[in-house]
């Protein structure tokens, strides 16, 4: 802890965190550091641009400040000016709560470690086939057995978050400039709910629960009122306890689903976000039903051509690139990874930093990008330690894409500067993986 004290002149070296009269260039996220022998002062237009300057200067004190409860007196920073703003507004990671449901308590620690990278977005997956993880007061059976005993993959991920739980959560979020993005997708993925509440399947008869990691097979019943009854239940709901501006509606892989139906889902669905006073996103399959320009879609392909995306980005809708192939945090470093799956490839450190969000896919050039996201899928995880190793050291690597320019990306800087990340994490107690492409301090 620092002490805080009244702006008044004293012969000791200070911090002073200035709103106002800062560089024009910066604008609303970015910030100006100055540290000369007399102290350091950060100036921002906006209290996110100091929060983020105070990061920067985290990372210039020595690593021992994050060791719990070490004394020390003075420290020295080097002295100099760093003007500094996103090139992304939008800087992302996710958390799957679905495949395997994760404790308020995981949750805040990953915000604490995202919070010193600049992410400044956290998406909760909070539904799928194996759970459902939010409360929802007008149909509770939804947590209490689509997320109870027995749910998750190989039935051993139960749990769900209370309205209370998430507005904790949103709350601890936002202290540190993040914003929460919560996500019910559908109409796929949707078994976890259909096997609660049998009037949501058209023939009327619940599925069995699913725990297994297929994809695909479910989808809600499209030309039932009682489905968009259910929906605007849960969209009502959520938007009520979620300030941030969007809604994440899924819409990946419901391949149970006509492509007629899917537009006719997407139709009645998306006003509904609306309605509630929330900006609509989804994964990129969403742009084949043609959504209003105020649409995100979130391109999560494996590939660099993608003809409704670049369709999409040419109306005007803006797109989120998280390529599963380079920033899902959820595939395996290489072969012997124990966690970790492989199906869109191995993503070792080199491949996370090695790509350029603004000309991955053909046609999604920079002014279509709102930013970069790198989700983390829970088939495989189950404690923090997990979420961790699996994050680290990659996730500073998709951050650093969504904040730095283009002409500033150098793989020989990056991994040089991530090496130097490594007593930190060790003093945090951060499980991260010592990938061999790191020079490790």
């Amino acid at each position: 802890p620092l002490p805080v004290l009244p702006v008044r002149s004293t012969p000791l070296p200070e911090i002073a965190l200035l709103i106002g009269d800062a560089n024009d260039r910066i604008g609303q996220q970015g910030y100006q550091l100055d540290v000369t022998r007399r102290g350091v002062t950060i100036r921002a237009n906006t209290p996110a641009g100091l929060f983020a300057g105070t990061q920067t200067l985290r990372q210039l004190l020595p690593a021992e400040i994050e060791a719990p409860h070490r004394q020390r007196t003075t420290w020295t920073i080097p002295g100099g000016r760093i003007i500094d703003y996103p090139r992304f507004a939008y800087r992302g990671a996710m958390l799957d709560l679905a495949r395997h449901f994760h404790t308020v308590d995981d949750i805040t620690a990953y915000v604490d470690l995202l919070s010193q990278y600049k992410i400044n977005y956290l998406h909760l997956h909070l539904t799928d086939d194996q759970g459902w993880r939010i409360q929802i007061d007008s149909w509770p059976r939804l947590t209490t057995i689509g997320g109870g005993p027995g749910t998750g993959v190989d039935g051993v991920g139960p749990g769900y978050l209370t309205k209370a739980d998430y507005k904790a959560v949103v709350a601890y979020a936002a202290a540190r400039h993040i914003t929460i993005i919560p996500e019910i997708d559908m109409p796929g993925h949707t078994n976890a709910a259909q096997s609660t509440y049998p009037e949501l399947n058209c023939d009327g008869v619940a599925p069995p629960p699913r725990t297994d990691m297929a994809v695909g097979y479910s989808s809600l019943c499209i030309n039932d009122e009682l489905t968009y009854r259910f929906v605007e239940d849960v969209i009502r709901e959520l938007a009520a306890i979620t300030p941030g501006p969007f809604l994440h509606v899924g819409g990946d892989e419901a391949h149970a689903t006509t492509d007629e139906d899917y537009r006719t889902f997407m139709n009645r669905v998306l006003p509904l976000v609306a309605k509630y006073g929330k900006r609509a996103s989804g994964w990129n399959e969403i742009t084949q039903a043609d959504p209003p320009t105020d649409v995100v879609a979130q391109f999560w392909g494996t590939g660099t051509t993608n003809a409704s995306l670049a369709a999409a980005a040419a109306r005007g809708n803006k797109i989120i690139m998280s390529p599963a192939n380079k920033t899902y945090l959820d595939m395996k470093y290489d072969a012997n990874t124990r966690l970790g799956l492989r199906w869109a490839g191995l993503i070792e450190v080199s491949d996370a930093y090695g790509w350029d969000p603004a000309t991955r896919v053909t046609g999604v050039g920079e002014n279509a990008i709102l930013g970069v996201e790198a989700p983390l899928w829970s088939e495989t995880l189950r404690t923090l330690d997990d979420i961790e190793y699996m994050a680290f050291p990659r996730l500073p690597a998709i951050a650093e894409l969504g904040w730095s320019t283009s002409t500033s990306h150098d793989w020989e800087s990056f991994r040089t500067r991530l090496g130097e990340q490594a007593p930190r994490w060790r003093l945090q107690q951060v499980d991260f993986y010592p990938s061999p492409q790191v020079p490790w301090l």
